[in-house]
């Protein structure tokens, strides 16, 4: 009788154990699945919220990559800027933009991929590729522009962490936030809803102080696992929209494009990094694939222009500085 018990207690101990070993199996598989993400060996591409594309283009064609674009209605009230600004040029390097970072995590459990958790040492790396990429340290013109890590804090809030441009939720994020005045930059990591990246622009600060700034997918920062977009330019790319960029694609072929002239026009965004490319044919200079602005791997970006630098001067003047 208590063989057969203790021999009944065993079979029930070991298939406890198989289970749980089964249990936490698929839990690390199912981990494993939440970390495969950005580009695949097969050329497909699985997007922050996980959606599977075949492509890298047909990511970019989904409207994925920028936000940016979903404030359009804005781009037509940017003011000329004054005649002051437009004559007083900033040196390189004259003007240091105090950068307050907002780390959004679904839970609280630090350093475990898919929480949005970012370390210190990401932040400061993304401080660093900006820097960089201001300074024309990558092969740009040098802007008025450097960076510092002015503050930081950690919050948990999953209605936050899901957050899309233009919700009630990143509302109310920012709205809680938000520190600073409009020549301090406000920087939100999150799970990007979908996107890899929104901004404001510096003409809409006066009618929204509070939601200004831009927010970042939080795999896109330097570290984060999520390649060709993994380096930290999608912030350099957002901050360039909070400094008062368009996009090298804005309007196509026709038209004053992005407001900038020696930015060559080019018929859409581009995506991987297709050296040679020239959708505007009648047009002068190839694609600027190179650029900031554009949508190219993070790897592909590497400058900004000197009439970018003096539009985001004539902007940072015109909109930001002491106001």
């Amino acid at each position: 009788m208590k063989r057969s018990l203790v021999a009944a207690l065993a079979v029930l101990a070991l298939g406890l154990v198989i289970a749980l070993i089964g249990f936490g199996f698929r839990n690390a598989t199912a981990q494993r699945v939440s970390d495969r993400q950005g580009l695949q060996s097969d050329g497909a591409f699985i997007g922050p919220d996980g959606k599977s594309h075949r492509s890298l283009r047909e990511f970019v064609e989904s409207g994925a990559r920028c936000a940016t674009r979903d404030n359009g209605s804005r781009l037509g009230r940017f003011q000329t800027p004054s005649r002051t600004a437009s004559i007083a040029a900033l040196a390189p390097g004259a003007v240091t933009i105090n950068v307050y970072f907002h780390v959004i995590q679904q839970n609280g459990t630090a350093g475990v991929s898919g929480t949005g958790f970012v370390s210190t040492s990401q932040l400061d790396a993304q401080i660093n590729v900006l820097n960089q990429s201001y300074a024309g340290q990558t092969g740009g013109v040098d802007t008025p522009f450097r960076f510092v890590r002015a503050g930081l804090n950690y919050t948990v809030n999953s209605s936050w962490y899901n957050a899309g441009p233009g919700s009630s939720a990143e509302s109310a994020m920012k709205n809680a936030l938000r520190v600073g005045t409009a020549d301090d930059l406000n920087f939100y990591t999150n799970s990007g809803a979908g996107y890899l990246g929104w901004a404001t622009f510096p003409s809409s600060y006066t009618g929204s102080p509070k939601i200004d700034g831009v927010v970042c997918y939080y795999r896109s920062l330097p570290g984060g696992n999520f390649p060709p977009y993994d380096l930290g330019d999608t912030g350099t790319h957002e901050v360039g929209h909070w400094l008062g960029l368009y996009h090298t694609f804005q309007g196509g072929c026709n038209g004053s494009g992005d407001a900038v002239s020696d930015t060559p026009p080019e018929r859409s965004a581009a995506f991987d990094c297709p050296v040679g490319r020239d959708t505007c044919r009648n047009r002068a200079g190839l694609d600027p694939i190179e650029n900031f602005m554009d949508y190219t791997d993070d790897a592909c970006m590497f400058k900004f222009t000197a009439g970018q630098s003096t539009r985001m001067d004539s902007q940072w003047v015109t909109y930001r500085q002491g106001k």
